[in-house]
C-alpha cells in the first residue's frame, strides 16, 4: 500500500478545496497519483475545482504587440512585482515582444535571437539584466499569430504601460472585410477571452485526452448518482456540451454585450454586416504566473535558521 504523505494531502487540498480526510482517501484510492486523486474527488463531487488559478503565482510582465496581420505575445517572469515597474525591465519586455514577431512561437529559438545593439542573444541580455536588477528572471513562453488577410489584434488587461501588463490576449481574424471594424471585433473578442479564460478556440482544437478525461469523470458521476446505463451516455453528452460552453472560445456566451449570443454567432453576425467571411484563425491568452507554483516561505523560521536557533 502506498504511503500517503501529509504534504501530498496538503497539496491536493489546496488544488481542489476538498476536506483533508477526503483528500487522504482520494490519494489512497489513487495509490498516491495526484492527477488521479483530483479526478476521484471531482467524480465524487468533492472537489471545488480541478485546479485553482489563485493557488499559483509568479511576477513579471506579459507583453503583446501587433503589426496588422502579425502579432506576438511573451511572458517574462521575475521574483517580485516591483520588477514589473522597473523601466529597464519594461524596456526589455517591450523589445522582446517585438522580436517575438519573428519567433514562430518557438521559445528556444526566441531565446537565441539577437537582442538589438548588444551583441547578445535575448537570453544573454536577460542574464545581464538579472545582474543589474538583482532578481532571478526567466523567459517563460512566446506565441505568434499571423493571417494572410485581415488583422491580428491584442488586448492587455491591467496594463501598467502600453502593451505591458498581467494578462495579454491575441486574436487572429482572417477576412477581406473593413480592417477598422475587424480591429474592433478582434479587440472585443480578446477582452472576452481575458474574462472567460477559454482553453481552446474550437472543439476540434481541444486535446482529445482532455475530452476523454472529462468523459470518464462524467460517467463516474452519473453512475454514482444511480442512473441506469441506458441514460448515462445521454447525460455524458449533456455534460460535455456544458464543458464545451465553458472551455471553448467559439462556444462561450459572449460577455461583451447582453445578447446571450455565442462568440461564433457574434462572428457570423459581423461577417454578415461586412458582407464577407470572417474566420477566427486562433487566439493566445497569457495570464502572468498561470501554472507556476510560487514558493511560500516562513520568514520567521528562515531568520531563526540563519541565526542558528
Amino acid at each position: 500500500m502506498t504511503e500517503i504523505s501529509a504534504s501530498a494531502v496538503k497539496e491536493l487540498r489546496e488544488r481542489t478545496g476538498a476536506g483533508m480526510m477526503d483528500c487522504k482517501k482520494a490519494l489512497t484510492e489513487a495509490n498516491g497519483d495526484m492527477e488521479a486523486a483530483v479526478d476521484w474527488l471531482r467524480a465524487k463531487g468533492l472537489a471545488a475545482a480541478a485546479k485553482k488559478a489563485g493557488r499559483t503565482a509568479a511576477e513579471g510582465l506579459v507583453g503583446a504587440v501587433t503589426t496588422g496581420t502579425l502579432g506576438a505575445i511573451v511572458e517574462i517572469n521575475a521574483e517580485t512585482d516591483f520588477v514589473a515597474r522597473n523601466e529597464k525591465f519594461q524596456e526589455y519586455v517591450r523589445t522582446a515582444s517585438n522580436l517575438a514577431l519573428k519567433s514562430n512561437s518557438d521559445v528556444e529559438f526566441f531565446k537565441s535571437m539577437p537582442y538589438p545593439a548588444t551583441g547578445k542573444s535575448v537570453s544573454e541580455e536577460l542574464t545581464n539584466l538579472i545582474s543589474v536588477i538583482g532578481e532571478n528572471m526567466e523567459v517563460r513562453r512566446v506565441k505568434s499569430l499571423e493571417v494572410n488577410q485581415g488583422v491580428v489584434t491584442s488586448y492587455i488587461h491591467s496594463a501598467i504601460a502600453p502593451g505591458l501588463g498581467r494578462i495579454g490576449v491575441l486574436v487572429a481574424l482572417e477576412s477581406t472585410g473593413d480592417k477598422l471594424k475587424l480591429e474592433t471585433l478582434g479587440k472585443q473578442i480578446a477582452m472576452h477571452a481575458a474574462a472567460a479564460n477559454p482553453q481552446a478556440c474550437t472543439i476540434s482544437d481541444l486535446d482529445p485526452t482532455i475530452i476523454e478525461r472529462e468523459r470518464k469523470i462524467f460517467a463516474e458521476q452519473a453512475r454514482e448518482s444511480g442512473k441506469k446505463e441506458e441514460f448515462i451516455e445521454k447525460m455524458i453528452e449533456g455534460r460535455l456540451r456544458k464543458f464545451y460552453e465553458e472551455s471553448v472560445l467559439v462556444e462561450q456566451v459572449y460577455l461583451i454585450d447582453d445578447t446571450k449570443r455565442k462568440v461564433s454567432q457574434v462572428i457570423a453576425d459581423a461577417a454578415k454586416e461586412l458582407n464577407t467571411s470572417i474566420d477566427l484563425k486562433g487566439f493566445a491568452l497569457f495570464k502572468l504566473g498561470e501554472g507556476i507554483e510560487k514558493e511560500v516561505t516562513d520568514f520567521a523560521a528562515e531568520v531563526a535558521q540563519q541565526l542558528g536557533q
